[in-house]
């Protein structure tokens, strides 16, 4: 005998809401599809704070060449707009240090800010000449991954905003996956190669696929001098846009500025 139907009461809950996540701050970033490395130093580096980050992946090719970084702008608004506006960020970056050197820094502002008016906004090479002149370093070493015509245009760009790249030294890849496997102790023989001179007095650690964080501090030792890197310096630039002052120990001098 089959059993009658029976309704099924479903009690109503009562609930209240509050702010959510992202008590410190609502945090946005678009990250290349291919990177490897940022979403985990960010993640180390905002530990412990009520840090709320949001990700966006944006279409980009694995080769890294001017052409390929220049197709990103067309992708970036859609990009953007996978980011909620009614999440209302207090920050949101674009991940791409050499992007943001071929793009240009406004343009790629101009385009996040017309989904998301409210933002502030950052990129790695942004924050990597605020970083510097907090620090006071106007002649650096530059150290990158990147081919020669992107390195030569990043130290150009550099030079117009008064950092003049004394040194320029690169692995010369363009192979996105290569650059996330080269390792930490490669990246720190680099960065104490071409920062060990008179004729700078800082070093930028250039891309958010080298993985840089465990060496930056211990580069800074050995040197005497501030070693910055894109991102150290695009987490330190989007909490300080966004009125935190979080000073996580070990990740180098930069963090040690409000």
């Amino acid at each position: 005998m089959k059993p009658k139907n029976q309704t099924t009461m479903i009690d109503k809950l009562a609930f209240e809401t509050d702010h959510g996540l992202g008590s410190a701050a609502r945090l946005g970033l678009i990250v290349l599809q291919t990177d490897q490395t940022i979403e985990h130093e960010f993640a180390r580096l905002f530990a412990g704070k009520d840090i709320a980050l949001y990700h966006a992946r944006i279409p980009n090719a694995m080769e890294v060449s001017p052409d390929t970084l220049g197709q990103m702008k067309a992708d970036l608004p859609a990009t953007a707009k996978l980011l909620p506006p009614s999440f209302s960020f207090d920050t949101i970056g674009y991940a791409c240090t050499s992007g943001a050197t071929m793009i240009g820094e406004d343009t790629i502002a101009g385009i996040i800010q017309e989904l998301h008016p409210q933002a502030k906004i950052s990129n790695p090479l942004s924050a990597c000449k605020a970083g510097l002149a907090a620090l006071g370093v106007r002649q650096l070493a530059l150290v990158t991954p990147y081919p020669p015509e992107v390195t030569l245009a990043m130290r150009d760009n550099l030079k117009k905003m008064g950092f003049d790249a004394t040194i320029v030294a690169s692995f010369n890849q363009s192979d996105d996956f290569t650059v996330a496997r080269i390792s930490q102790q490669s990246v720190l023989d680099a960065v104490l190669k071409a920062g060990n001179s008179d004729l700078c007095d800082g070093v930028f650690v250039s891309c958010t696929s080298l993985r840089t964080l465990d060496i930056l501090s211990h580069a800074e030792a050995m040197l005497g001098k501030p070693v910055v890197s894109s991102n150290q310096a695009l987490a330190w630039h989007m909490m300080r846009l966004s009125g935190i002052n979080h000073q996580p120990d070990g990740f180098g001098r930069l963090f040690t500025l409000e």
